[in-house]
């Protein structure tokens, strides 16, 4: 099982490493955004309105996720650990990490 779990985190990181700058979601689903060498990617991220977004941090270092609005706020996430938020209504959500306010990101719900 060991195994597994280190081939699904290998195969997240490589279409963490791939996927471009701005990505699209459907309605319902629970998207991934990955904290990685100090910044989200993708940084930003198109979802429907009833969209989970989750973001898992694949650094060393901890972050969070804190929506410049209040709106959600994660703890300090360490190395793997995720955060998740349902958008429910249509808008523009920017977000950064409080501990490295370098890495920002957007969720556009639409």
């Amino acid at each position: 099982m060991k195994l597994w779990t280190r081939f699904s985190t290998m195969l997240l990181l490589m279409s963490a490493a791939l996927a471009p700058l701005t990505a699209y979601a459907g309605a319902e689903s629970a998207t991934i955004v990955m904290a990685k060498d100090f910044m989200f990617a993708p940084t930003t991220l198109t979802v429907k309105p009833g969209s989970t977004v989750t973001w898992t941090n694949q650094d060393g270092e901890p972050h969070t996720v804190v929506s410049d609005k209040g709106l959600f706020r994660s703890g300090a996430l360490d190395t793997n650990e995720s955060f998740s938020f349902r958008f429910d209504q249509p808008g523009t959500y920017h977000y950064t990490c409080s501990i490295h306010p370098r890495m920002t990101g957007t969720i556009q719900v639409q």
